[in-house]
């Protein structure tokens, strides 16, 4: 079964081979610019299983507090961010689920950076909430 999805304007859509490998959310404060919103929920896929159709634009975000360089990349048209890729998991990428044609399965297996987690959003009891990003 193929998982699809798309930027809002539709110029960037893109299906992934199997369902995510992981699901979780992060609340950085790089993430939660780069999302304008509380948190950036993300789908972890093997790069090999992403099929992009269209010239997702590039932003590389280089200040970060975890010190990898993060690749963000967005629609030049809409806007919409995509997907995100760290040097140190060189083999997955991290899919922005809210770009997924049907995120109702989303279900986070984890929060990270929780400690600039923003003060009125609440983790569900059972949910792994960590300070930072594990080591």
């Amino acid at each position: 079964m193929s998982v699809t999805g798309q930027c809002l304007c539709g110029t960037i859509s893109y299906s992934i081979d199997n369902p995510p490998a992981m699901t979780g959310v992060c609340h950085c404060k790089n993430c939660q610019r780069q999302a304008g919103s509380a948190f950036s929920t993300l789908a972890g896929v093997p790069l090999n299983e992403l099929h992009i159709s269209g010239e997702p634009k590039l932003y590389i975000d280089p200040d970060t507090d975890s010190g990898n360089t993060v690749k963000r990349f967005f629609c030049g048209d809409c806007g919409s961010p995509i997907y995100s890729a760290v040097q140190s998991s060189p083999d997955m990428v991290y899919l922005k689920t809210g770009t997924l044609d049907d995120n109702s399965t989303f279900q986070p297996q984890f929060h990270v950076w929780c400690d600039t987690k923003q003060n009125w959003v609440d983790i569900p009891e059972g949910v792994p909430a960590m300070p930072q990003n594990p080591a």
